[in-house]
């Protein structure tokens, strides 16, 4: 496979990862990774994975600011000419 993903969340204090995270990234390349019928994914990210969602969830510590950081490896020609976009984080309670 040519094109990958990956996501790894930061601490906005530190710029380093959260010590109590049991795992630093997630991407398109995890076979555990959970996909959407039309094959996108919905990344949770937080204190707690929301219940059936931990194999797409990254750990954030409760009170601390932080950061996601994305690469695309690989991209195809909609991400170097910039007529795709990576959606906006969407906050849900």
């Amino acid at each position: 496979m040519r094109e990958f993903w990956s996501v790894t969340v930061y601490s906005l204090t530190t710029s380093s990862f959260f010590l109590n995270a049991t795992r630093l990234t997630l991407g398109s390349l995890d076979k555990e990774l959970r996909k959407n019928a039309d094959g996108t994914v919905d990344i949770s990210f937080g204190p707690k994975a929301p219940e059936g969602q931990e194999s797409s969830w990254l750990y954030t510590q409760p009170g601390e600011k932080w950061f996601p950081w994305f690469r695309v490896y690989g991209p195809e020609k909609a991400i170097l000419d910039k007529s795709w976009r990576l959606p906006d984080i969407e906050r849900v309670n």
